[in-house]
């Protein structure tokens, strides 16, 4: 940890505690620090895209981890790149990903409760099993996301772009907006997703409430 701009991309510190760790203009990128005591560390300079952090993670006094670049409980990556990201199971509950681009991001298992997503390119994302409940998935491209078994409780997917290919099977809380769901176009609806052998429509008619 003394050496001048460590490198320690992909690394694992979940639980760590780090004590006065010197990570001045360290590359962090992606490291996984879910419950990590960072309190007196020296951050200054350090590249943390797409680190992960949780509740639990101790950051410095007055460092602005929520603009650092970092994923994590009310990040602010709105207009990020994220393309094809492995971002499962993480906390990402508040988050604004405004306009993020996510295709292809692996979600799977995240809880982005209260997250905002308008304008978020999420076309072959991987949702199943998320937690997505009181998101508005207004302006959203969600082609072939995969929706399956996800929680969907008063989430709004009235306004998004596109859900052709789509699959929602086995996803809960739906119930209320489906009708308007099936009243979009043939185009979105009978589009086939070689992914998950289904169509739009067929997995709307088997999902639950």
């Amino acid at each position: 940890m003394g050496t001048a701009n460590p490198d320690c991309r992909g690394a694992d510190w979940r639980g760590l505690k780090l004590g006065a760790a010197n990570l001045g203009g360290a590359k962090l990128c992606r490291v996984d620090m879910r419950g990590t005591d960072l309190e007196h560390c020296n951050l200054e300079g350090a590249d943390l895209r797409l680190v992960r952090y949780d509740k639990f993670t101790k950051w410095p006094q007055n460092f602005d981890f929520c603009s650092s670049g970092a994923v994590g409980p009310r990040a602010k990556l709105s207009g990020s790149f994220l393309n094809s990201a492995d971002l499962s199971g993480l906390d990402l509950q508040g988050a604004n990903l405004m306009g993020c681009y996510l295709s292809g991001a692996d979600l799977s298992g995240s809880c982005l409760r209260g997250a905002r997503l308008a304008g978020a390119d999420l076309r072959h994302a991987l949702l199943r099993g998320a937690c997505l409940e009181g998101v508005r998935f207004s302006g959203c491209q969600l082609d072939y996301t995969d929706f399956r078994s996800a929680s969907l409780k008063d989430a709004d997917l009235s306004a998004a772009d596109s859900i052709r290919g789509a699959d929602f099977r086995g996803s809960t809380g739906l119930e209320p907006g489906r009708a308007q769901l099936l009243g979009r176009s043939i185009q979105e609806l009978d589009c086939w997703n070689p992914r998950t052998q289904t169509t739009t429509r067929q997995s709307l008619g088997r999902s639950h409430i």
